[in-house]
């Protein structure tokens, strides 16, 4: 069991069901429902093996920072070795692109790009200031992962998957600026400029949410209502970090995000798709990110 749990620490298995809920909310705005219910299927199992994968490529790449900022993860503590942890992760991502290639040419182009962003950010960029720019571009693409499921005469690149794609990888690229240094004292500035791009990731969906011709009626003051009880939670967490920048408050404002996330993804779903069920099914994913980050971190 310890070991278990320490392979389920590295790859941060809590947040991996925020990345089931892009494929949920990509396949969706493609498809109107959840058939074929394989393609589906093996999408989630695509971008969860793509995630896990770049979780654990990180602790593999970072753990000599590791061994100075948090001894305790599972690497520099000895529980994992490098070696094997590198042979996870590339299971990992071989399950997740093979998933990918089954279930066609589109959904292998972007997982393709997926894996180089991963990589790129995980080896290259990631202590650079393209950095959170590679991250959001992999929430980007994520997402983007979700609607593939389409033929090749298909252009998978156009709205309403591209806006909202981009606003969610913006908002996970200011997510990552703010989240830079939350393994010590952060700087003011960098909690600034995080938050700025945050909120304008969710400008972005909620002036698509106010502007977009929706293929359903919806109740826009219900929708819009929810939004923003989700976007003042988020900023009521950013505003605390900023004043007390500890790193125990941007954890949880980091926390606070990535489990709000799968929030907005679901305000999405509702308002493409005005059913109900698949709304509360895509916000069901918190249950497992909430009750497994007890036993282990998320950030």
């Amino acid at each position: 069991m310890k070991k278990c749990l320490a392979y389920l620490q590295l790859m941060r298995f809590p947040t991996v069901f925020t990345a089931m809920s892009d494929i949920i909310l990509g396949f969706l705005l493609t498809h109107n429902s959840f058939e074929p219910r394989l393609d589906f299927g093996l999408l989630l199992v695509a971008s969860a093996g793509l995630y896990l994968a770049g979780m654990v490529f990180n602790d593999v790449f970072d753990r000599k920072l590791d061994a100075e900022e948090r001894p305790s993860r599972p690497i520099p503590s000895g529980r994992i070795s490098t070696r094997n942890a590198a042979v996870l992760g590339g299971m990992l991502m071989l399950a997740g692109v093979g998933a990918a290639q089954t279930v066609g040419t589109q959904s292998l182009i972007v997982a393709g790009l997926l894996v180089v962003a991963i990589l790129g950010y995980d080896v290259i960029l990631k202590k650079t200031f393209l950095g959170p720019v590679m991250m959001g571009s992999c929430r980007f693409l994520n997402l983007m992962l979700g609607a593939s499921a389409v033929e090749r005469e298909i252009n998978l690149w156009v709205k309403p998957q591209l806006r909202i794609a981009a606003a969610m990888g913006l908002f996970i690229m200011g997510l990552t600026w703010f989240a830079r240094m939350e393994a010590k004292q952060s700087h003011r500035g960098h909690l600034i400029g995080g938050l700025l791009v945050i909120n304008a990731g969710l400008g972005g969906l909620v002036w698509m949410l106010a502007t977009y011709p929706w293929p359903r009626e919806i109740n826009l003051t219900m929708v819009l209502a929810a939004a923003g009880v989700v976007i003042l939670t988020i900023n009521r967490r950013l505003v605390q970090a900023i004043l007390n920048p500890a790193p125990q408050n941007v954890q949880i404002a980091v926390k606070t995000m990535l489990i709000s996330y799968v929030m907005l993804n679901a305000i999405m779903v509702f308002v493409w798709t005005t059913n109900p069920a698949y709304a509360i099914l895509t916000a069901a994913l918190l249950l497992p990110t909430i009750l497994l980050s007890r036993w282990m971190a998320v950030t």
